[in-house]
């Protein structure tokens, strides 16, 4: 028999305006799909990295092996109408039941999927019904809710009304306005710096810019990408992420799979000539926002021309033109961001306790967040819990 699980949690606290007046809480990505795409639409508030066809294979091949359980939260109004869906996992460690966002470090940003109108509204009174009839579902101790973007386009995410503290680095971003061109978005100085390193790789035989359309292309492009990363990563002593279980099922499924309108869920651009790749982005867009996941370039001699640098300029002329476009390279500090990112989109963390023990482990975890921003603003201290971090993987 398939079970499909939804359990209703009903809370006396209503919203004034019952805007959230019920909870269902679902453990099946399957029995949340059709609602899930319908949060998907123009009519609602929700980033690339919320997309059904970006969380559920990461759940299937990284939530499952890493011991998550889905725990798909959908609000909804007196009516019955959904109006929010928080796409959570649920893990017990030691245990303290927390729900954290499906996408875990994958994700550049997390945020429920909003009606807009309810996002434009959301009051704090809204939230705490929300979390009221969490609570009595007594299935949750804690919610870790990480790198949450304070807005969404032009609309504030609802979550932000909840207790928070924001994040070490805020995320550079770039907005490029309707009837921008190249000469606003990336600075003549280095544009000219640009062209002239990207004169020595155009003789190369087939040098050229694409985005991988085909299946075979994307597998080609990975198998390099993942090849190469793990090269680049042990010359820097650095911890592969991507070689982490079901990493690369993820991205594969991820990059193949494709979107109603055109394109992938995660796209892959690429500089590459005849005799070998040269560098690689992937990317996650919507139509108005761009965001970069992870990247790398060649270990030939064709690295000392800044090929991660040309291709980010070739994706950025690609999105001229859109109407109110933006674009971001993940919530970070390095100086390539600042090349071509003048703003900044802040960020936040919350750690919610929904029962006593969580009320314990929100404390911890606030604890440890507050001395990550410290580390992190702090040059010396950095490098210092970088070393120690290397010492115990090779020690491990």
């Amino acid at each position: 028999m398939i079970a499909i699980e939804s359990r209703a949690a009903q809370a006396n606290v209503w919203s004034q305006t019952k805007r959230i007046a019920s909870v269902d809480i679902i453990d099946n990505l399957a029995a949340a799909e059709t609602i899930w795409r319908g949060f998907e639409g123009p009519n609602h508030s929700v980033t690339p990295y919320q997309r059904f066809d970006f969380l559920a294979p990461w759940q299937r091949e990284v939530g499952e092996r890493g011991g998550l359980s889905p725990f798909i939260v959908i609000a909804r109004d007196a009516a019955g109408r959904p109006r929010g869906l928080l796409p959570l996992a649920l893990q017990t460690t030691l245990g303290v039941r927390c729900a954290s966002f499906m996408g875990g470090t994958h994700a550049n940003f997390n945020m429920g999927l909003w009606e807009r109108e309810f996002a434009a509204a959301a009051t704090e009174a809204d939230l705490k019904a929300l979390l009221a009839m969490l609570a009595m579902s007594d299935e949750v101790d804690v919610l870790a809710l990480r790198q949450q973007p304070l807005h969404w386009r032009d609309l504030q995410n609802p979550l932000w009304l909840l207790p928070h503290e924001p994040l070490a680095f805020d995320c550079p971003l770039r907005t490029i306005r309707s009837g921008a061109t190249a000469a606003n978005l990336i600075s003549n100085s280095l544009r000219r710096r640009l062209r002239n390193k990207e004169r020595k790789l155009q003789p190369l035989a087939g040098y050229r810019y694409h985005i991988a359309s085909a299946d075979a292309d994307i597998t080609r492009l990975l198998d390099w990408f993942f090849r190469v990363k793990s090269q680049r990563l042990v010359r820097q002593k650095l911890h592969n992420v991507f070689a982490e279980p079901g990493v690369s099922e993820f991205i594969r499924a991820a990059c193949k799979t494709k979107l109603p309108y055109g394109g992938r869920v995660i796209e892959i651009h690429a500089l590459e000539c005849d005799e070998e790749v040269i560098a690689i982005w992937a990317v996650v867009a919507d139509g108005n926002r761009f965001s970069t996941m992870f990247n790398t370039y060649t270990l030939s001699g064709n690295a000392r021309f800044s090929p991660g640098l040309l291709l980010m300029r070739h994706i950025i002329d690609r999105f001229i033109g859109q109407h109110g476009c933006s674009f971001d390279f993940g919530i970070g500090s390095d100086d390539y961001k600042r090349e071509f990112c003048k703003d900044d989109e802040p960020t936040f963390d919350s750690n919610i306790p929904l029962t006593a023990l969580g009320r314990l482990a929100a404390g911890a975890m606030s604890g440890v967040s507050g001395a990550r921003r410290l580390v992190k603003r702090n040059p010396a201290l950095l490098g210092v819990a970088q070393n120690l971090r290397s010492m115990f993987r090779q020690a491990a």
